[in-house]
C-alpha cells in the first residue's frame, strides 16, 4: 500500500526558504562580501537558486505527490546551494532549505540518503573555518561531517519512528470509528428486530385470543342453534329470529377468521407470499435500479405464518445487502416450494467476497446474523456462498412443521 504523506506546512516550504536565502543574499554581497569573489556573481546564483524553488516547487503544488519530479527538484536545489557554499562558508544557513525538503518532502525511504547529502554540505561549510596544519586539518574536517551526518539521520530515523506512531494511531482511531459505527448499525438492526419480533408476537397473541375466544364462542353459539332446531324445542314463531341469529353468529364468524388471517406481516396482508416478495423485487429494482427477477417453483401450498414472515423478511435483508455492499447490476429471487418445506434463494452477480478470509460473514455480517437467527429459530438452515468477482448466494429452507411454529 502507497505511504500516505500529509502536505508539509505552507510558510515552512516556502517562506522559510525564501526568507533565508534573501537574508544571505544581502548578507554576502551588501555587509560582508568575501574577498576575490563577485558580489553580482552571488547575487546571479541566489537569483538562479530562488527561480529553482519558485519553478519546480512554489508554483507547482500539484507537483508535490510525484516523488521522482521532488527528487529531481531536491538533487537541483542541493546542488545549487553546494556551489553557494563553495562560493561563501556563510551560505551553509542556506541548508535549511534542502533539509526542509529533505524531511517534508521527500518520501521514505529516500529521506535517510538525502539528509546525509545535506549533512555533508552543511558539514564542509562548518569546517571551512578550521585550519590546522598537518593531518589535524583534514582529521577535524571529517569529525565535523560525520558528527553531522550522524546528528542528522539519527533525527531523520527519530521523525521517520514518530511518524510511523502518529499514523499507526490514526490507523487506530479509524478502526475505532469504523467499529463504532458498526455497533451502531449493529444496535439499530437489533432494536428494529426487537420491534419487529414484539409486533409478530403481539399479531399472534391477539390471533390466538381471536381463535380461542370469539371465534370459539361462535361456533358453539351455532352449534346451539342447530341443535335447538334440530330438537324441534323452537318455535314456529321463532324460526325467522332464529335464522336471523344463526346467520349474523356465521357473518361474525367468517369476520374473526379473516382477523385472524389479517394479522400478519404488513406485506403479507393483502398478497400471498410469492406475490409479496415479487412487489419486494419489483420496490428494490425501482430504487436502486437493479435488475432483480422473481420466480416460483413447485406447487405453491399454504405454509405457516410464522415461516412465510421469516422468509419475507430474509428476502428483504438480502436484497438491501445486495443494494449496499455487492456492487451487482442483477439480483435473482426464487421461491421453492418442496416436498420437505420451502425454500428461499437470493443471488447477485456482485463483486462477492471469501467467507474465510473476513473471518465473519462478510459484508452486512449483522444482517446476515439475524437472518440465521430468524431462519433457525424455525428449525431452518441458512447457507451463504461467495467468492470473489463471482457474486453472492443466500439460501434459506424452513420444513414444511418447523418445532415451535405458531399456526
Amino acid at each position: 500500500m502507497e505511504e500516505q504523506r500529509e502536505r508539509p506546512p505552507h510558510l515552512l516550504v516556502t517562506v522559510v526558504p525564501y526568507t533565508v536565502l534573501a537574508v544571505l543574499a544581502v548578507f554576502t554581497t551588501v555587509i560582508n562580501p568575501p574577498e576575490g569573489t563577485s558580489p553580482l556573481a552571488s547575487l546571479g546564483l541566489c537569483a538562479l537558486t530562488a527561480a529553482w524553488m519558485l519553478g519546480m516547487f512554489t508554483l507547482r503544488p500539484g507537483w508535490w505527490d510525484r516523488p521522482a519530479v521532488m527528487g529531481a527538484y531536491f538533487a537541483g536545489l542541493l546542488a545549487l546551494t553546494a556551489v553557494l557554499v563553495a562560493r561563501d562558508p556563510t551560505f551553509g544557513f542556506f541548508t535549511t532549505a534542502p533539509y526542509i525538503c529533505a524531511f517534508a518532502v521527500l518520501p521514505w525511504p529516500w529521506r535517510m540518503p538525502a539528509v546525509a547529502a545535506v549533512a555533508v554540505v552543511a558539514g564542509l561549510a562548518m569546517a571551512s573555518n578550521v585550519d590546522e596544519p598537518g593531518p589535524a586539518g583534514p582529521a577535524i574536517h571529517a569529525v565535523i561531517i560525520v558528527g553531522n551526518i550522524v546528528i542528522m539521520v539519527g533525527l531523520a530515523w527519530f521523525l521517520r519512528a514518530d511518524e510511523r506512531e502518529r499514523g499507526e494511531l490514526g490507523r487506530m482511531n479509524r478502526l475505532l470509528a469504523a467499529a463504532l459505527a458498526e455497533n451502531a448499525e449493529l444496535h439499530d438492526r437489533l432494536l428494529l428486530q426487537a420491534r419487529e419480533t414484539g409486533a409478530l408476537d403481539e399479531r399472534r397473541r391477539m390471533a390466538r385470543e381471536i381463535h380461542d375466544t370469539v371465534t370459539q364462542g361462535l361456533i358453539g353459539i351455532i352449534t346451539q342453534l342447530q341443535a335447538a332446531e334440530g330438537a324441534r324445542e323452537v318455535p314456529e314463531e321463532w324460526h325467522g329470529p332464529f335464522e336471523a341469529v344463526k346467520g349474523l353468529a356465521r357473518e361474525s364468524l367468517s369476520e374473526a377468521r379473516r382477523s385472524v388471517h389479517a394479522l400478519r406481516p404488513e406485506q403479507l396482508e393483502t398478497a400471498r407470499l410469492a406475490d409479496a416478495l415479487a412487489g419486494l423485487a419489483a420496490r428494490c429494482a425501482a430504487l436502486h435500479g437493479l435488475d432483480v427477477q422473481m420466480t416460483t417453483t413447485g406447487t405453491v401450498r399454504p405454509m405457516t405464518a410464522d415461516a412465510e414472515a421469516v422468509l419475507l423478511r430474509t428476502a428483504q435483508e438480502a436484497l438491501a445487502n445486495v443494494a449496499r455492499h455487492a456492487g451487482a447490476t442483477r439480483a435473482g429471487v426464487t421461491l421453492s416450494y418442496l416436498e420437505d418445506g420451502i425454500a428461499l434463494d437470493v443471488r447477485d452477480d456482485g463483486r462477492g467476497f471469501d467467507p474465510a478470509a473476513t473471518g465473519r460473514t462478510g459484508p452486512g455480517g449483522y444482517g446476515l446474523m439475524i437472518m440465521r437467527q430468524r431462519v433457525e429459530g424455525l428449525s431452518g438452515t441458512l447457507l451463504l456462498e461467495s467468492e470473489p468477482g463471482a457474486g453472492t448466494g443466500i439460501s434459506a429452507h424452513i420444513p414444511t412443521s418447523p418445532s415451535g411454529s405458531h399456526r
